[in-house]
């Protein structure tokens, strides 16, 4: 899934290479992937785009002075920004996995496409981003708060911080795979009770949180859409990279599997070099 360094990114590239052209046409192949039906698609031709940001994990595409695009591309989603198209021809429902298309003066534009079949990509068009249901319930943006704010946060839920790190109404952006690397920065097992941190376990995990999500922004702007993925993949220290050895000690990254997603984390670095037990068969280890 995308997150903020990623949304981020895309957002940079769009105000690059968007922003300052007029939309030709807004295209819809997947009815179900726009969840706003006012104003309509027809009435963002003509309108330029004339900014590009994010909102958490949200990507936002203001066009004119008052409809914003927003999406969040869900776990299989992805941007595509094409310098021309094959076909002049509108796209047809159901092509394949482009959900929708949006054409530019100058014959680019970009498409919105999701994998698999586990529909989740979700566009709105708006008059403003807090009409988006899952906008107006973020918490404020990991790189944006302070180390108060965040230490308030954090302890205002009471759970394993890996869940609520990732939970977007505590702070907005920071999703599976970047809470792994926070968490083995900060040396913290996923599984530790934020009613059990101490000051300076949050101090730490603030300035770890700081440090990997800066440190992502800043290898993905630049980069093209096409090249974020494997940007990301090539950052990592221990998400996606189970059986292989920690960056930082040489043991072996291991795996905790849940039923729709996975964790993974280094036991010297983060546990004691206790393994942690599979949450679904037995008691966990903190």
């Amino acid at each position: 899934m995308p997150e903020l360094p990623e949304v981020e990114a895309l957002a940079a590239y769009l105000r690059e290479r968007a922003v300052g052209h007029t939309v030709e046409r807004f295209e819809v192949s997947s009815f179900s992937a726009l969840k706003t039906y006012d104003p309509a698609p027809s009435a963002v031709a003509g309108l330029p785009v004339t900014d590009a940001g994010r909102h958490g994990k949200f990507l936002d595409v203001s066009l004119g002075d008052e409809l914003h695009f927003v999406v969040h591309l869900a776990r299989a989603g992805w941007l595509h920004y094409r310098d021309s198209f094959k076909s002049p021809n509108p796209l047809k429902p159901g092509s394949g996995p482009i959900a929708l298309r949006v054409r530019l003066d100058d014959g680019s534009g970009f498409d919105l496409t999701e994998a698999g079949t586990q529909k989740s990509l979700a566009a709105y068009l708006v008059r403003d981003p807090a009409e988006v249901p899952g906008v107006a319930r973020l918490g404020p943006d990991a790189l944006a708060v302070s180390r108060d704010e965040f230490a308030e946060r954090i302890r205002s839920r009471k759970g394993q911080i890996k869940g609520v790190l990732t939970d977007q109404e505590v702070l907005a952006g920071i999703g599976n795979a970047y809470s792994d690397e926070i968490l083995h920065v900060a040396k913290l097992s996923p599984f530790a009770l934020t009613s059990k941190l101490t000051d300076d376990q949050i101090t730490t995990l603030y300035e770890a949180m700081r440090e990997v999500e800066t440190d992502a922004v800043t290898r993905s702007v630049g980069q093209k859409a096409a090249e974020l993925k494997g940007e990301k993949r090539a950052g990592m220290r221990v998400h996606a990279r189970t059986g292989l050895p920690c960056p930082v000690c040489g043991d072996t990254v291991r795996e905790v599997s849940f039923a729709d997603k996975s964790l993974q984390y280094c036991a010297t670095c983060q546990t004691g070099g206790k393994p942690l037990a599979d949450r679904r068969l037995s008691k966990l280890i903190r």
